[in-house]
């Protein structure tokens, strides 16, 4: 009598293969596919106090509830700034609100002509030296003119005219808003945004569009140019010279 085992069956694993050994799967949960948990979630589902599903809750307080510490407004936006300055700059719904009363045209043509006169009379006298009053006197062509201009005194004369306009103007404006003319007759710049008096990068950029075109070309088209201007801009009487360095002129007390 042989000890030998019957072979397995055909289809029947023999007792030695470690996949016949195999404990029962459980049946998938629900929500989970078949064949265990799914990618980062270890098995038996997500730990006891973890987050709920759907990801942590934002930051900050529940909707509806009081507003974080700090915001003055209580949840509200805030209110829109007021109309500052000088009637609140451009765009206002009065442009002329809060803002003292615009300088009168005519005054401001004659603190023109009082500063023309306070730097021309001085220059009139130290131009003597350079023989800026030969051209009105000679003959010479206007070749000849130019080629003088170029290589004589008149030109370091009209250089000088130049920087004594243009500085006058400036250093007045920056340090009070006013030049003599203006203080005389009791007018002052402004800055048209707030009223405040001009900076010296902004009453430089003034004196230079109301000095440069008049003093090197259009000694009589630039002035007549500017006062024009003045009378017809609205609301703020504004000529180019304002409108470059964001000005105005009012009329003052003192």
């Amino acid at each position: 009598m042989s000890n030998d085992q019957p072979p397995p069956s055909p289809g029947q694993p023999p007792e030695d293969d470690p996949f016949s050994k195999r404990p029962p799967q459980e049946p998938p949960r629900s929500g989970q596919p078949p064949g265990g948990p799914s990618w980062g979630e270890p098995p038996g589902g997500p730990p006891p106090g973890g987050p709920p599903p759907g990801g942590p809750p934002p930051d900050g307080p529940p909707p509806g509830g009081p507003p974080p510490p700090g915001n003055p407004y209580d949840g509200a936006p805030p209110p829109p700034p007021p109309y500052g300055g000088y009637g609140g700059g451009y765009g206002g719904a009065d442009p002329l609100s809060g803002m003292p009363p615009l300088a009168d045209s005519g005054k401001r043509i004659a603190a023109r002509i009082i500063d023309w006169l306070i730097i021309a009379v001085p220059l009139a006298i130290i131009g003597i030296p350079f023989k800026v009053y030969e051209r009105a006197t000679d003959n010479d062509s206007f070749d000849d003119t130019v080629n003088s201009l170029n290589g004589g005194g008149q030109l370091v004369f009209q250089l000088i005219t130049i920087v004594a306009y243009v500085a006058y103007d400036t250093v007045m404006h920056a340090k009070k808003g006013q030049t003599l003319g203006k203080k005389w007759l009791k007018l002052r710049v402004a800055m048209l945004n707030d009223g405040s008096t001009p900076p010296m990068n902004a009453s430089l950029v003034r004196a230079l569009v109301l000095w440069l075109p008049a003093l090197i070309c259009c000694a009589c088209l630039w002035p007549l140019l500017l006062l024009i201007l003045i009378l017809v801009d609205k609301p703020y009487k504004q000529g180019l010279h304002d409108k470059a360095a964001k000005t105005v002129v009012v009329s003052v007390s003192q």
